[in-house]
This record gives C-alpha cells, sequence and structure tokens, in this order.
C-alpha cells in the first residue's frame, strides 16, 4: 500500500531528478547507482535518461547507460536513454541550434516519464571537447524539466576553501535558475573529515537541502586488470577469469626477490619485464602463502616473456592471477598505469556492489523522498511550455479555419502545422490564387491533406447566407446583405464555426482586429456570465511564460471589466498549466497611491478578491516588484504575489500594448497571442506584422482552446 501511495504521488506530482556535478570523476555514477537501487525499493517502474552522453565509438555503447539498464535490468531501449552525443551538441551549438537541443531534450524525457514512475537523470561527465560550457548546460536541462537536483562534488585533490567555493557557485547557478536543491553531497572525502565537510555545507545552505558526506574508497578508485589491459592494449597469459580484480597499488620489480618481497601489500599489481621469471614467480608464491599479501595481477612489460619453461610450470599453477603482456617498457607501462581512470563497467558486478553498499551507509535517502513526491517544479519554461503545447494539440486534433489563404506566411504555417500533423485545416480564398501563390514561394505544400474553399463557389454558401439572415434580420439584414457578409471571407470562416463545420479560427495577418472578431461578437456571441471578449499574450522569457492582459483588445476598460478580464486571464493561464499568480499593474504598490486610475485597479482587485477569493492576487502593484522578487518582497513583504507574478494585468491597452511589444522586442521574448478570451467558440487575432512563428503558434493554441468547449 505505501509503495502504490509512493508511486501514484509521484506520478501526480515530480516523476524526476536530476544528478549534476561540476567536473568529471567526481563519483557521480556511485549516486546515481545508489538512488536508482533505493528508488527500484519504493516503486516499480524506474525510468534512466542521461541527456548529453561522451562520443562513443562507431558500434559501441555509453558504458554508463550499459551499466544501469544491466545491473538493474531496466526495459528500455538504449537509443530512448539518451538525447544527445557531446560532439553533437558542439555542432549544434555552432550551427545556432541551442533550441533544437533542449526541444530534443524535452521530448525524449517525456516519452519517458509517460511510461515510468520516475525518472532517474544523470547529467554529463565533463570529459573532452566542449565541457567547459557543460555545467551551464546541465543547469538549464534541470531547468527545462522542472525537476529538482542533487549536486555532487568531489573533495579530492582540493583543499577546505576549494571545495566550499566550487559548492557554493553550483547552489548558487541553480538557485539563480530557481532549480530546486534537494541534496549536495561532498564525496570523495577524507574519512576524518566526514562531519567537518557536512557543517561546512550545512552553513550556507538551506535547512530543506539535505546534506551528505562520503569518503574516499581506495578500492572504487583504483583500475581493475580488464581497465589495465585495454589502456596498454596488453594480450592476457593468463588468469582470464580474474580480470575483474581490483589493483590496491603498484609497484616495479625491479630489485632482487628477496628484497621485492617487502614491498609487496594487499592487491599489489606487479609490474616487472618479461624477463624476471625470480620477480614472476615468486610473485606467484607470494599470492598463496600465507604469509604475505594477496596480489591482483602481474604486468610483464617490454614485449618479453618468460621462456616456455617457466610458462609451462606456471600452466600448472592453481588460482593464478592475471598475467598480461604489454609491448611498451618498464617506466611508461607504470606511468599510464597511474594516471588510469577507474569506471564502473556493467560487468563489474563486485565493483557495482561495494558501490551501492557505500552509497547506502552515507547517504540515508528516505528523509527525501516525502519532499520528492510533494515537489511541484516552479513555473513553468519556455521549451516546456511550447512542448506541451504541441503534445496537447496532437492529443485531439481540431479543424481550424484560416480566412486569409493567399497570404505567403499563412501557407507557410500551414505545410508546417500538416507536415507535424498538429491540426486539419481549411483556407479560404480564391482556388487558382492559394496554387499561384504556393508556386511562387516555391512551398512543397501537400494539397490532399489540406481543404480550400472559395466562400461565393462553396456549396455551403446559400445555407450560410439564410443562416445569417435568420440569426441578424432583427439588426435589418435582409437577404442580399447577408450573401455579402459571406462573401467575405471572415464572415465565412465563422460562420463554418458556427455551423460545427470548423472548431476554431485564426485570422488577422491581412485584416484589422474588428474585422476579425465583429463577425464572433455578432453571432459566435460571449460565454454565459461573461460581458467583455479580452486577450492574453503568453510571453516566453528567457526562462519562465508569463501571461499578459488584455493587451490587443480593450482600450480603457471600468473596473468591473477589469476584473472580469483578469478573471478570464487567470482562467486562461490555469487551463495551459500555468499556476496563477496575479499581478493588477498600476503606477503605485500597495496602499501608498492615489488617483482615479490607482483606484480603478484598486477597485478591480477587490471585486476578483470577493468573487474568486481562491486566486492569489495582488494590486495595486507595479511591474518591477510584481517580477522582481527581492524589490517585491521590500515593497510587499507579506505578498505571495510580489516578486512572483506570471499572470500580469495592465490597466488600460495603451499600457499592455507597449509594454509586451517592449518587452518582446527588448529581450527576444517569444510572444504567442494575442489569445481571445470570452467567446463561445475560439476566434483568434494575428497582428498584420506577424510572423510564420506567430500565425504557427496562435493556430496551436486555437486548437487546444477548442479542446476545452
Amino acid at each position: 500500500i505505501i509503495t502504490l501511495f509512493l508511486c501514484y504521488n509521484l506520478y501526480t506530482m515530480n516523476k524526476g531528478i536530476y544528478i549534476a556535478t561540476l567536473e568529471s570523476h567526481s563519483g557521480k555514477s556511485m549516486i546515481s547507482l545508489g538512488l536508482m537501487r533505493t528508488l527500484l525499493g519504493k516503486m516499480v517502474k524506474v525510468g534512466y535518461f542521461r541527456p548529453i552522453i561522451n562520443d562513443v565509438v562507431e558500434g559501441e555503447r555509453d558504458n554508463h547507460i550499459d551499466t544501469v539498464l544491466s545491473y538493474f535490468d531496466l526495459k528500455i531501449p538504449y537509443e530512448d536513454t539518451y538525447a544527445f552525443t557531446r560532439s553533437e551538441v558542439i555542432q549544434k551549438r555552432n550551427e545556432g541550434k541551442s533550441g533544437e537541443i533542449m526541444d530534443t531534450v524535452i521530448s525524449k524525457y517525456k516519452k519517458l516519464e509517460e511510461e515510468f514512475d520516475f525518472i532517474l537523470v544523470e547529467g554529463s561527465d565533463f570529459s573532452g571537447e566542449g565541457s567547459v560550457f557543460e555545467f551551464d548546460v546541465n543547469v538549464v536541462i534541470a531547468k527545462n524539466l522542472g525537476i529538482p537536483v542533487i549536486i555532487v562534488v568531489s573533495g579530492q585533490f582540493k583543499n577546505w576553501e576549494e571545495l566550499l567555493g566550487n559548492q557554493q557557485m553550483a547552489y548558487r547557478a541553480f538557485k539563480d535558475k530557481e532549480v530546486q536543491v534537494m541534496a549536495m553531497v561532498s564525496n570523495k572525502i577524507q574519512q576524518d573529515n566526514l562531519e567537518p565537510a557536512k557543517r561546512n555545507m550545512r552553513a550556507f545552505l538551506p535547512e530543506d537541502v539535505g546534506v551528505f558526506a562520503i569518503p574516499l574508497i581506495d578500492t572504487l578508485n583504483n583500475p581493475t586488470l580488464k581497465e589495465i589491459v585495454k589502456v596498454l592494449d596488453g594480450k592476457v597469459l593468463f588468469g582470464h577469469d580474474f580480470l575483474d580484480n581490483q589493483t590496491g597499488n603498484f609497484g616495479v620489480g625491479a630489485m632482487q626477490l628477496r628484497n621485492y618481497l617487502t614491498t609487496l601489500k594487499n592487491e599489489s599489481l606487479v609490474i616487472t619485464p618479461g624477463d624476471r621469471a625470480d620477480i614472476i614467480l615468486g610473485a606467484l608464491q607470494a599470492n598463496i602463502s600465507s604469509n604475505y599479501p594477496r596480489i591482483s595481477g602481474i604486468i610483464l612489460t617490454g614485449g618479453l616473456t618468460p621462456e616456455e619453461s617457466i610458462l609451462k610450470l606456471i600452466e600448472g599453477l592453481s588460482d593464478i592471477v592475471p598475467m598480461i603482456s604489454v609491448q611498451e617498457g618498464t617506466f611508461a607501462v607504470t606511468n599510464k598505469v597511474g594516471a588510469i581512470k577507474s569506471n564502473i563497467y556493467a560487468d563489474s558486478i563486485q565493483k557495482i556492489q561495494t558501490t551501492i553498499s557505500i552509497f547506502e551507509r552515507y547517504v540515508s535517502f528516505d528523509p527525501l523522498v516525502e519532499k520528492l513526491i510533494n515537489y511541484k517544479p516552479q513555473g513553468i519554461t519556455p521549451r516546456m511550455f511550447q512542448y506541451s503545447l504541441v503534445k496537447r494539440a496532437r492529443q485531439s486534433k481540431k479543424h481550424i479555419v484560416l480566412p486569409e489563404g493567399t497570404d505567403e506566411r499563412i501557407l507557410t504555417a500551414a505545410k508546417r502545422l500538416i507536415d507535424m500533423d498538429l491540426v486539419e485545416l481549411t483556407l479560404l480564398g480564391d482556388v487558382d490564387a492559394i496554387h499561384k501563390t504556393v508556386a511562387k514561394i516555391a512551398l512543397d505544400l501537400d494539397f490532399s491533406k489540406v481543404n480550400i474553399i472559395d466562400p461565393i463557389n462553396s456549396p455551403n454558401f446559400q445555407d450560410y447566407a439564410e443562416t445569417f439572415y435568420e440569426l441578424r434580420k432583427h439588426k435589418g439584414v435582409n437577404m442580399d446583405m447577408a450573401k455579402d457578409r459571406m462573401s467575405d471571407v471572415s464572415y465565412y470562416g465563422t460562420m463554418m464555426i458556427h455551423k460545427g463545420h470548423a472548431d476554431g479560427m485564426v485570422s488577422g495577418a491581412a485584416h484589422t482586429t474588428q474585422h476579425t472578431i465583429l463577425p464572433a461578437l455578432q453571432f459566435i456571441k460571449t460565454k454565459p456570465n461573461v460581458s467583455v471578449v479580452s486577450s492574453v499574450f503568453f510571453m516566453c522569457l528567457e526562462d519562465r511564460v508569463s501571461v499578459f492582459g488584455d493587451c490587443a483588445i480593450n482600450p480603457n476598460p471600468t473596473a468591473e471589466e477589469l476584473a472580469e478580464i483578469t478573471i478570464s486571464s487567470a482562467e486562461s493561464a490555469s487551463s495551459f498549466g500555468i499556476e496563477p499568480k496575479i499581478a493588477m499593474l498600476s503606477y503605485s504598490s500597495g496602499s501608498s497611491g492615489k488617483g482615479a486610475d490607482v483606484d480603478r485597479v484598486r477597485e478591480a482587485t477587490e471585486i476578483v478578491r470577493k468573487r474568486r477569493p481562491d486566486l492569489k492576487i495582488e494590486g495595486p502593484i507595479q511591474y518591477d516588484a510584481a517580477v522582481d522578487i527581492s524589490i517585491g518582497k521590500s515593497k510587499l513583504p507579506e505578498s505571495e504575489v510580489a516578486g512572483q507574478a506570471n499572470v500580469l494585468i495592465f490597466p488600460d491597452l495603451n499600457t499592455g500594448n507597449n509594454t509586451y511589444k517592449a518587452v518582446q522586442r527588448e529581450t527576444g521574448a517569444l510572444a504567442i497571442g494575442p489569445m481571445l478570451q470570452g467567446l463561445n467558440k475560439p476566434v483568434n487575432d494575428l497582428s498584420r506584422g506577424c510572423t510564420v512563428a506567430d500565425i504557427y503558434n496562435t493556430v496551436i493554441l486555437t486548437a487546444i482552446q477548442a479542446q476545452g468547449i
């Protein structure tokens, strides 16, 4: 029952954790293996994902992934466990395609998220070309996946000042991006320094961040004989079954045997020229003697091997440690062995078990479980938002009509939407003119996948005209006027929605806002209890998405209208996965300001509080106090919205329209919208200066709105 409860809550709240480090060989693999064992003990299905892996030789696979998949028997296709190799990331960055990197990472992670109860995400390894920018990339990935992080920092070869500096820098980097740090691990610490290491972390970390210290374990740092064979390109003469032996230390057998035997230590690796039969036989005998330590293996240097009679003698011995012949000289081999950085491999069962045992001894994960269950990501990043839009649109395809079928931007956006199989589309306009425009811009548009309707020649033209006449005859409309209206693409497209022949409409690339909206107001009408049609923009800033309203429709709303705009905007935010924290913007914060404009905002705020006491709202408040946490807390220290607002309501159209354009131009933010609110069925207006991306995004918004009708 407890396991089911944990699984359910982890599914509905947080579904992943990110393990990040600052450097190579930090011991991150130990944390991954230990956490995977712990998580598998608490839930049924745990996935594993690495956004960026090291480059691998063609035909080979990433060792980290193979080790985790193999040891824990995870049923995940190898190609689903990572997004890019390091060289692929570098190439895309050089080509200016960083956005594609994040889109792919999010897409592959979300695919696993749908299949598993929880995902363990392991950051990059910091080895090879491109490691300089890797830490920042890991911060951004964790932010975009919306999952908390465990930071691993190695204490090996560092003094206290260096270790503490690295830890503080790493914590600040994640904190500045609003990524929750769940725990910090000081790894490879001397045994006597474990408690001081934890005290140093606790001194600067908040109480809710777990702190752990793990000692330096020599047996995990030292390479196995298999790793040594690979690095030295050695030939195994004997002891194939014991290549997983780990070296405790190594020494050169150059002195006489009686002196060399006194230097042997437990798990020593013997390095000696291949013609030193005395050292070879003496070391083998010492290995089975109760009076001497065990050795891990013997390296024969210089391309030399013992004489045939000696080899025959060795072959007849039992319990032979690995004996490896290499071409290089003793000095070069000794240096190479000393430089080997040990790794954990899929078949290193003993090493994996030792790693997990050490993790479980020094890291108590249970206190973190509840925090993981209850963790909710703060806000939503632009990449997450855009990914969620595409995913939602594809789940239930809707039929969207585009009245401006001859516009080059509309046609280009239509091709992209059709190629991605997001919506069903109808283009309105002269059929020949549309075909000529497509040919003119050399657009490879598949006409079999798009509907094209010329309103006047449509089989529905008469029916639509009669319907409009019946709807508007009380306003003095006659049949001739009705036919005239239905020959207009905006009226025809809106009638398609009214009659249920389309689910939504996007227009405005070549028409005014009034031309787009007026037909909808005449016969689509507003929702019950809604008297004001308003709009919002989804502003995709660098690391968050904010909702701006109303920036397109209402010039000077009254307090009552402003309150209604606010409630509609909050509902729009919620429907797109943004938990609304509303700022009612004005030139004054709190109760200090005077004047008709600020009083109107104050009154609107109170109306919203009475109608929707469940909403988090602050007003009047200035823009900087609404979005900057330090300014917000200084001006309104008791507010749960100040500094954290994500729904920003402007007092009038002049302020809103200019602000959204200023933010868009000066910060490079993507402004998706405007999306109209309050209509019974979705009709959305484009700016006449819209781009192909604007059209593409607005059509997707419209399709999602239609899903909720």
